[in-house]
């Protein structure tokens, strides 16, 4: 029996079930389909097409039809349809935060945060497509003009994450068109319907046949691998695990394809004895706990020094004591569901391995029995050198805190990972703060704040967190290839 409300039944009934082909929507070879479920209860709430990795093609042959007309098409084109993309997105910001909600489990009230940022990618292409610059000059010989212009890289494959099914596809799909690129969408298949409303959108906002094509699928390795290994294929992006990365860059290689890889993070989460405590507690709250710990971005270990960190940790375990657990459509609930059984397990285990080494159980600390998949918000004290929990991203909604001494053994602490996403530092020495920009080794930082995205900054990192950059004015050159041509004096 439906535990939907109607609402929510009426707007699951106005989301296409099928691939979204060549400006047409199409139900996968052979028919196959797969289930959608809501995580905080475990129901299918959802039925859509299954592509095949001959769909995929199709996709791909779709992208390729469209990619000279839409490298032709005029750069104000293009921004104005990004622009009412964007207007069309607040049109229907509650029907695109309430399926986040169903098909991911995160509250509403961080599902409609996600599409405000997610909208902004959208209008801030829309506004970069018109600015697309080269330049012109006389070689340092003065036998020649140089020019150097750039041009789309080309048709593109984009693998999103399950985690921020709308921001993840706007980072990439705003781009990749403002630059003239046509693009192929596989969305994860536990969170697709987002991506798909989405295409409606686009499609809505005079999108041309073709420049986007959505194909979700239950078995993304075998629909991606021949994508990928397709010669007309001149881009991959994707985010997700670093493992998986590994492998897509490896396969990329024989195509030599240009690559975007945003992958994994350990975040540190530096609380130096100078700094605001409740500065440092908000941020800790923000940083940690933001889509239910589920965020590359979310900060994995608290490294706060000794003298404080006992004050620390009472804080913010008296914060957590307080957040609400609950499906997240309901009013004030702060932790939804994790988004399936195997996250639980992981959290369960990093926990348990933590606790068994001497770590201190301040809040919560293990999963919630019944249906869904919830897992108790957790603040762990005096965690030590070793556990796993220092070692491996968490993604669920468990703070760990370690203590160091010294300003040395901090950051050796924050730089103790082969990741490099992001980190966090709090202090109130502003010396102390530009030290820590230069010795962090990661691709963003947040000084005295805990949430940093923005569509005008570029996101990235370094080490085993990724290639390339997404948003920002930087973001739009990882759909364009830079050409130079020399024309003689006369």
């Amino acid at each position: 029996m439906s535990t939907l409300a109607p609402a929510e039944q009426d707007l699951l009934a106005r989301v296409p079930h099928g691939l979204f082909i060549g400006g047409q929507w199409t139900d996968a070879e052979e028919g196959r389909t797969f289930d959608v479920r809501d995580p905080s209860t475990d129901q299918v709430i959802a039925s859509i097409a299954d592509a095949t990795p001959a769909d995929g093609i199709l996709a791909l042959d779709a992208a390729v039809a469209a990619q000279d007309a839409w490298a032709a098409t005029a750069p104000r084109t293009r921004s104005d349809i990004l622009r009412r993309a964007w207007e069309l997105v607040q049109e229907h910001k509650e029907d695109l935060a309430l399926l986040m909600t169903l098909e991911m489990g995160k509250p509403l009230a961080e599902s409609r945060g996600e599409v405000v940022y997610g909208g902004e990618f959208l209008r801030w292409f829309s506004e970069e497509a018109v600015r697309i610059s080269g330049r012109y000059g006389s070689n340092p010989e003065g036998t020649g003009r140089m020019i150097v212009s750039q041009r789309p890289v080309g048709p593109s494959f984009f693998i999103t994450p399950w985690n921020f099914p709308f921001a993840m596809a706007t980072r990439k799909i705003a781009p990749a068109l403002a630059a003239g690129c046509t693009v192929v969408v596989k969305p994860a298949a536990l969170t697709p319907l987002t991506t798909i409303f989405f295409a409606k959108l686009l499609e809505e906002a005079g999108l041309p046949a073709g420049v986007v094509n959505i194909v979700q699928t239950s078995r993304s390795g075998a629909l991606s691998a021949p994508i990928i290994a397709d010669p007309r294929l001149r881009k991959l992006s994707f985010t997700g695990s670093t493992p998986v990365g590994q492998k897509l860059i490896a396969q990329a290689a024989q195509g030599v394809l240009r690559v975007s890889m945003e992958l994994g993070g350990n975040a540190p989460f530096v609380v130096f004895e100078d700094a605001d405590l409740d500065k440092a507690v908000d941020g800790a709250i923000a940083a940690k706990f933001r889509n239910i710990g589920q965020a590359c971005t979310a900060a994995n270990r608290f490294i706060v020094h000794e003298s404080v960190a006992e004050e620390f940790a009472r804080r913010v375990a008296e914060r957590v004591r307080a957040m609400k657990i609950g499906r997240g459509t309901e009013d004030g609930v702060v932790i939804g569901p994790l988004i399936d059984a195997d996250a639980v397990a992981k959290a369960t285990e990093l926990v348990g391995d933590a606790v068994q080494r001497g770590a201190r159980v301040l809040v919560g600390g293990g999963a919630i029995e019944g249906e869904g998949t919830f897992y108790e918000p957790t603040v762990l004290a005096d965690v030590v050198a070793g556990s796993d929990i220092l070692r491996e991203e968490i993604f669920g909604p468990v703070l760990a805190i370690a203590r160091f001494s010294d300003e040395a053994e901090a950051v050796r602490l924050a730089n103790d990972t082969e990741y490099g996403l992001v980190g966090y530092v709090f202090t109130e020495d502003l010396a102390r703060g530009h030290r820590m920009i230069d010795a962090l080794e990661t691709g963003m930082m947040g000084l005295n704040v805990g949430v940093i995205s923005n569509a005008a900054a570029p996101f990235g990192g370094v080490k085993q967190s990724g290639i390339g950059r997404e948003g920002g004015a930087e973001g739009i050159h990882e759909y364009l290839s830079t050409k130079y041509t020399l024309l003689p004096n006369s």
